[in-house]
């Protein structure tokens, strides 16, 4: 089975991506099992960039198969803000629930119509060669009211799913996975990676 590392220490997300993956013919590795320590500037202007910027310095680094992914939160009212900046939005390492009830706080009196809000993922593939392909997955919604769900990370508390009148993160793995911004960028990509097998 071929490797491939996924640029991410995230565990959370590497949870996410295994259940995508596992019918791919290829073993999803962090960057932790991987063995790789490095510290990427993703000074993109976007998700795509930064998706780039990741996996080509990785796979410069590796000689393997990298997958690297940016993603974020838009949120209209907010002119697309957080955006690009979602893990740095209000300084390096300042806490979910910090973020989520500025945002909540932001929105206060906001009409729901004007809460529309879309969770962005892109998805870079980079190849030994240099070669570097993208694919983008989006999931639509708006900002809640209140905090709500365990079972997710980051801004699935606040980011309501209108059909399943769901946080995304009260949503199960299996649901989520679904219809995630996330799992469709990579069951994109995966189309990508069958072909090269």
């Amino acid at each position: 089975m071929r490797r491939i590392i996924f640029a991410t220490s995230n565990e959370g997300k590497m949870r996410e991506i295994r259940l995508i993956m596992e019918d791919s013919g290829y073993e999803v590795v962090s960057l932790k099992e991987a063995g790789v320590v490095a510290d990427i500037e993703e000074n993109g202007t976007t998700f795509e960039e930064n998706a780039m910027i990741k996996a080509s310095e990785i796979a410069k680094l590796t000689g393997e198969l990298v997958l690297a992914d940016d993603s974020g939160l838009e949120v209209d009212y907010l002119d697309k803000a957080p955006g690009i900046y979602s893990a740095r939005f209000l300084g390096e390492n300042t806490d979910y629930t910090v973020k989520n009830n500025y945002i909540i706080d932001k929105l206060n009196r906001v009409p729901v119509e004007q809460r529309t809000a879309r969770f962005v993922c892109a998805i870079a593939l980079a190849m030994p060669d240099g070669t570097c392909v993208t694919r983008r997955g989006t999931i639509e919604g708006y900002i809640g009211y209140e905090i709500r769900g365990e079972n997710g990370f980051g801004y699935d508390p606040i980011f309501m799913v209108p059909e399943y009148d769901k946080t995304t993160a009260e949503l199960s793995m299996e649901e989520k996975n679904k219809i995630s911004h996330r799992a469709k960028a990579l069951l994109a990509m995966k189309e990508v990676l069958v072909e090269l097998q």
